[in-house]
């Protein structure tokens, strides 16, 4: 498979997508039709709004964007794309609305025959084995918390590490993946702003501004690199 798994889009101070303008253009080099999936905002920005700002961008790559909405179904949207990609918002309401248009199904197939996909945020939440880890608010209730299972770990993206002598009385990520581990097993990458993975088959690089946390039954590790030995 062939993944991009990033933890958000925007970083501060830059415009929207920009910094992985290069990652992206070499990541879909062979795929000039991206299906974008833009489920994830479920009020303020309409699905065309968004479709229109993600094509903005890729279509001054060279690159020909149609949002997934446009298409009668979901086969017809997945078989005329090359790649996909499924930007951030609600993870929850992402969940829903990709199973309930038949999305889910077809996508999975698709990458799983090597299809690249690319999710920034919610939409990378959905590469691991549940959207469990999510930083959002259930807001609504989707069929399955199962997210496609390309990778063997679950992602938390937008990671940030306590502040040492904050006044903040609320819980910490860190606070809030072990709760995660006292009732499941698999492992969690804490995958900091401005940081990314990269998966090609088995091999998978993590790559970007920053080290990843890697949360386990067995603790937390700082990482650099990333392996299919870490699991």
């Amino acid at each position: 498979m062939n993944l991009l798994i990033v933890s958000t889009s925007t970083v501060y101070g830059k415009p929207y997508l920009s910094y992985l303008e290069t990652e992206c253009k070499d990541f879909f080099s062979s795929a000039k039709k991206i299906l974008f999936i833009p489920f994830a905002r479920p009020g303020g920005m309409t699905h065309d709004a968004y479709t229109a700002r993600a094509k903005e961008v890729f279509e001054a790559w060279g690159f020909e964007m149609r949002g997934a909405h446009e298409f009668e179904t979901a086969e017809e949207g997945t078989n005329w794309a090359d790649g996909f990609f499924t930007g951030g918002g609600n993870t929850f309401v992402l969940c829903d609305t990709i199973r309930n248009t038949g999305y889910f199904h077809t996508i999975d197939a698709a990458v799983r025959a090597g299809k690249p996909y690319m999710g920034t945020s919610a939409g990378c939440n959905l590469t691991g084995i549940s959207i469990c880890t999510t930083n959002d608010m259930p807001i609504v209730y989707p069929p399955s918390f199962d997210a496609f299972g390309w990778v063997p770990f679950n992602i938390n993206p937008h990671y940030l590490d306590p502040v040492e002598g904050s006044t903040h009385m609320g819980e910490t990520r860190e606070t809030r993946i072990k709760e995660f581990h006292h009732f499941n097993d698999q492992p969690v990458i804490g995958l900091r702003e401005g940081s990314w993975i990269r998966v090609h088959g088995e091999h998978m690089e993590l790559k970007g501004e920053h080290t990843a946390r890697l949360f386990s039954m067995y603790g937390i590790k700082e990482i650099s690199e990333i392996g299919m030995d870490n699991f």
